[in-house]
């Protein structure tokens, strides 16, 4: 199977940090990989699925739930003003469903709001985020979802 997130499920005890923030049964956290924001969270499913609609009623009963607990761990860890809660999974090799939670900083430019704020995915990967940082930032949420390790 060529999708990305599966791999990184079947490997889950190996993962870094930035990979793993946490997870459950249904679902697993991780920083995205190519984000120059900081605190830029996906959130994926622990099995193959490729749309919303064949989430299982387990799965989608805690989806709401992650969303806010990632929301609030964002807010205390980054200072964001709100999140953005963005589902597409239209990318080739992303098929996967997986749920972006954005944190939106008081002081993001007009350019990059809204929908544009896949902008921040968009730049050279140089100016992307290290992984150390991605770590860091992995280790405060933990600490704010109250879960080093799931």
């Amino acid at each position: 199977m060529s999708c990305y997130v599966c791999r990184n499920n079947d490997q889950f005890d190996q993962l870094p940090p930035r990979e793993r923030i946490a997870a459950d049964t249904y679902w697993r956290v991780a920083h995205a990989f190519n984000s120059t924001l900081p605190g830029w969270l996906v959130l994926v499913p622990r099995r193959h699925v490729t749309t919303v609609a064949g989430l299982t009623d387990d799965e989608a009963a805690t989806l709401g739930t992650w969303q806010v607990r990632l929301s609030r761990a964002l807010h205390e860890a980054t200072g964001c003003v709100k999140t953005y809660v963005i589902q597409f999974a239209e990318q080739e090799g992303f098929g996967h469903v997986h749920f972006h939670v954005v944190p939106r900083m008081a002081d993001i430019p007009d350019d990059l709001r809204g929908p544009k704020v896949f902008g921040y995915l968009a730049r050279p990967p140089a100016s992307g985020i290290d992984e150390r940082q991605r770590d860091d930032l992995a280790a405060a949420l933990q600490a704010r979802l109250g879960q080093a390790r799931p």
